[in-house]
């Protein structure tokens, strides 16, 4: 396929090269990875992947940038931020094209999603950075809040330009320098991104972009003396292995990790609307979110007329050509995550679940690419392994419950809580739920996403927050000066 979007990248000669210092440089190290369409499961393109020399040049000019970034005034990063979030609006078709080559998104869903929610992260920021009390009085001591210094970013490929915005934004907002890591798998809208940052005419050095491997390019920020700061959104053992190689030089690690929320539909819940909206919002973006509520849980009762509804949902699902804009779902993301998911439907089926709806095998027609039938199980205990593993594709497992203490018990019952939704139609009750379920994030009713709400996980879903003022704080120090009445007050950066 001649796709616009590599034509564009390959005669700016940007697949061959990392964004450091500035510039657009030739990485040292001489390793090429695949651009995989996963419509086709055929390679698109090559990018050139860094090492960890590729990675000590651009930290090494992120902190040269800091030096004078982290004084910079934070109405200057909000006129920058402001700049970028003009190009991504400016830019969006080429994003949302991008995106649903490298991993598959629906265009529909790239346009209307992707780019949009990505965007609003780096509008918050911005925001922010003109707002923020950067400096406070307590008593006869200044609190002064500042950039915490280089930071490491390290972004998935499910959500590839959100959750770069999610990173990228408040670290610039706070006064930061960055080294960004992209996946390897999803790389092409990181490029675009350089791309904005560099036309926005950000300060040499003060974002750097190398691409690679977690193994040697992520490793490599992790463990790097002069990285003040590791941010990673990713499963739960790459977290693990970020951890701990940056352990040694006692910087900060902010993870947000995998998940199996919960949707816990209360006997009150208007089931007509609410079961729909959980199969939708449990296969949106084809499952692959790590806060996906892919675990339904419902009154006992209510079983069999769940069923029918979630499977009117799953089977109206129009699952096809990402390029389409009929489609609604697309290819999961790469053959790995393909492969994945076929276990796991085969794992459920072994365990005794239920298949009311999909199962294993591609959908009727789709012959090629990474295609898979949205996928319902009923009948799951709450230990299968369904019931507890991050599956990450469009399969959703049904757990009934005969009380609501029960259905609390069971939303909690896993390693993870990063998010959660609870339906119904008495809002104190629905309150009440949401304040015993051990997760960062709660969805009451489906509410309308929001930038400015934080976002993270308790447990091993990861540590910190991002969104809004909260996710801005992750990269600020606290610095006290004690005695500001003697002299003039201290300024903030």
């Amino acid at each position: 396929m001649n796709s616009p979007i590599i034509e564009h990248l390959r005669s700016a000669c940007r697949l061959d090269r990392m964004y450091v210092g500035g510039e657009w440089v030739v990485p040292e190290a001489q390793a090429r990875s695949a651009v995989v369409d996963p419509s086709t499961d055929e390679p698109v393109a090559e990018i050139a992947l860094g090492s960890s020399r590729d990675v000590a040049a651009a930290v090494a000019a992120a902190q040269r940038a800091f030096v004078t970034g982290s004084v910079s005034s934070p109405h200057s990063r909000a006129l920058l931020l402001d700049r970028v979030h003009s190009l991504i609006l400016e830019r969006a078709e080429l994003f949302a094209q991008a995106i649903s080559l490298e991993m598959g998104a629906a265009i529909g869903m790239a346009r209307s999603t992707q780019v949009p929610v990505a965007a609003e992260h780096i509008r918050v920021a911005r925001d922010i950075a003109g707002s923020y009390p950067f400096l406070t009085h307590r008593g006869d001591t200044a609190i002064v809040r500042e950039a915490i210094g280089v930071c490491g970013l390290i972004t998935p490929w499910n959500w590839p330009l959100y959750q770069i915005t999610a990173k990228v934004g408040p670290a610039l907002a706070a006064g930061c320098t960055v080294v960004l890591k992209p996946s390897e798998l999803s790389p092409l809208s990181a490029l675009l991104f350089a791309e904005v940052m560099h036309d926005a005419g950000a300060p040499a050095g003060v974002f750097n972009l190398v691409n690679g491997q977690g193994p040697e390019v992520g490793a490599a920020l992790a463990a790097h003396p002069d990285v003040d700061m590791i941010s990673i959104t990713g499963s739960t053992r790459a977290g693990v292995l970020v951890a701990q190689a940056a352990a040694p030089t006692v910087k900060r690690v902010a993870q947000e990790l995998g998940g199996k929320s919960p949707n816990v539909i209360l006997p009150d819940a208007d089931f007509a609307r609410a079961i729909p909206a959980a199969v939708a919002a449990g296969m949106r973006n084809v499952g692959q979110s790590c806060s996906a509520p892919t675990r339904i849980l419902v009154p006992r009762e209510r079983l069999a007329e769940v069923e029918r509804l979630a499977c009117e949902t799953a089977s109206a699902f129009v699952v096809g050509d990402p390029r389409s804009p009929q489609t609604t779902h697309g290819p999961v993301a790469n053959r790995a995550q393909f492969n994945r998911v076929q276990e796991m439907i085969g794992v459920g089926m072994a365990e005794g679940a239920r298949l009311v709806c999909g199962g294993p095998g591609r959908p009727q027609g789709l012959e090629r690419g990474c295609y898979v039938r949205p996928t319902l199980f009923s009948d799951v205990q709450p230990q299968m392994r369904i019931a507890q593993e991050e599956i990450f594709g469009p399969v959703l497992v049904i757990i009934a419950y005969d009380s609501v203490d029960e259905a609390v018990a069971i939303a909690n019952g896993t390693e993870y809580g990063l998010g959660a939704h609870v339906q119904g139609r008495d809002l104190a009750a629905a309150h009440a739920v949401a304040l015993r379920i051990r997760a960062g994030q709660v969805h009451l009713n489906n509410p309308p996403w929001s930038p400015d709400a934080p976002f993270g996980g308790y447990k091993r879903s990861g540590n910190g927050r991002e969104y809004g003022v909260e996710g801005l704080e992750e990269y600020l120090e606290t610095k006290a000066i004690l005695g500001y009445l003697e002299g003039p007050a201290p300024t903030a950066a």
